[in-house]
């Protein structure tokens, strides 16, 4: 992608009618700061001694085109092992906030780090999820973590501006960026298997409905397509029906995921698309949890429920 489009995608301050695909009430919630936790742990170095489970090292990236990217390895891991890859995209509040400022979405403000350490150190608690809890999903989390513990993964936190969901350009220039130019410098510095099956993309909001878009455009470059809290419309229901069975014809292996909570604004929307999905015969999963649609669920189920779901489907070989 040429430097051209990369400064109309990551430098301008907005995009003519992006803020149409979201409710009103989610652009107040996501206005919300949170509390800025402390410095991001930087990566040790190559000869460094293995870590505890749990722990991670991190690095921000920056591109000729003005976009950031803030990768997280875990330190744990043998120095020659190879790991599955997630590409994690922010919400619309983050978009809002610019590149330097943005980019720290995910393993910042979000709490990914500490979700990292806790679904390492299980079992998961109340608190981990922020109080939004369902019995039995959570008592199902815990035995899962206790007979397939969390291996752990490389995840890419890109910037992702506030493009307009209603305008495919956008969403197809921003997919290209990922794939040609922050995929690749992935495969080549950090230890990760350089295989579609073992490379994974999600995202929160905004990022949820970009994440569905550039993962079923691109089906051949992905393991699995998940997404929290998508801001999908209640009109593209079929739309993304459409994009899921052309998906699934061209990768019949890629694995899928919608998610929503009860207190989501688009909780309508992608129940749903996951029925027409399941109508279709469209093999997925479907999450309905309890949370808002706020920091608070992206800090405990959110981060929580997007590494478990992508450290079991991803391959690693």
């Amino acid at each position: 992608m040429t430097n051209v489009i990369g400064r109309r995608i990551f430098l301008s301050s907005t995009i003519v009618g992006a803020l149409a695909a979201c409710s009103r009430k989610e652009r107040v919630a996501a206005s919300e700061p949170p509390p800025v936790p402390t410095k991001l742990p930087e990566m040790p170095p190559p000869d460094a001694p293995v870590l505890p489970r749990g722990q991670v090292g991190t690095q921000t990236w920056t591109f000729d085109n003005g976009g950031r990217a803030v990768v997280i390895v875990p330190s744990w891991t043998k120095p020659d092992e190879k790991l599955p890859v997630l590409i994690a995209l922010h919400g619309r509040g983050e978009a809002n906030k610019g590149p330097v400022e943005g980019v720290m979405g995910w393993p910042r403000d979000y709490a990914l780090l500490r979700a990292i350490e806790r679904v390492c150190a299980p079992p998961i608690t109340s608190a981990d999820l922020e109080g939004f809890v369902d019995p039995k999903r959570l008592a199902d989390l815990n035995a899962g973590l206790e007979t397939n513990p969390f291996k752990g993964m490389v995840v890419v936190c890109p910037y992702l501006p506030d493009v307009d969901l209603r305008k495919l350009a956008p969403m197809k220039e921003y997919g290209t960026y990922l794939l040609e130019t922050v995929l690749p410098r992935v495969r080549a510095e950090l230890p990760v298997l350089a295989t579609a099956a073992a490379t994974g993309i999600d995202g929160v909001s905004l990022g949820g409905a970009v994440a569905l878009r550039v993962g079923l455009g691109n089906p051949e470059a992905f393991g699995s397509v998940g997404s929290l809290q998508a801001a999908l419309g209640e009109d593209q229901v079929n739309e993304f029906t459409e994009l899921a069975k052309a998906a699934r014809a061209k990768n019949p292996a890629l694995k899928l995921r919608l998610l929503t909570s009860k207190e989501d604004y688009f909780r309508g929307a992608i129940s749903h698309t996951s029925a027409a999905w399941k109508a279709a015969g469209i093999e997925h999963d479907f999450a309905d949890v309890p949370g808002p649609h706020d920091y608070p669920f992206n800090r405990g189920p959110g981060a929580i429920e997007m590494l478990v779901w992508h450290d079991r489907t991803l391959a690693r070989s």
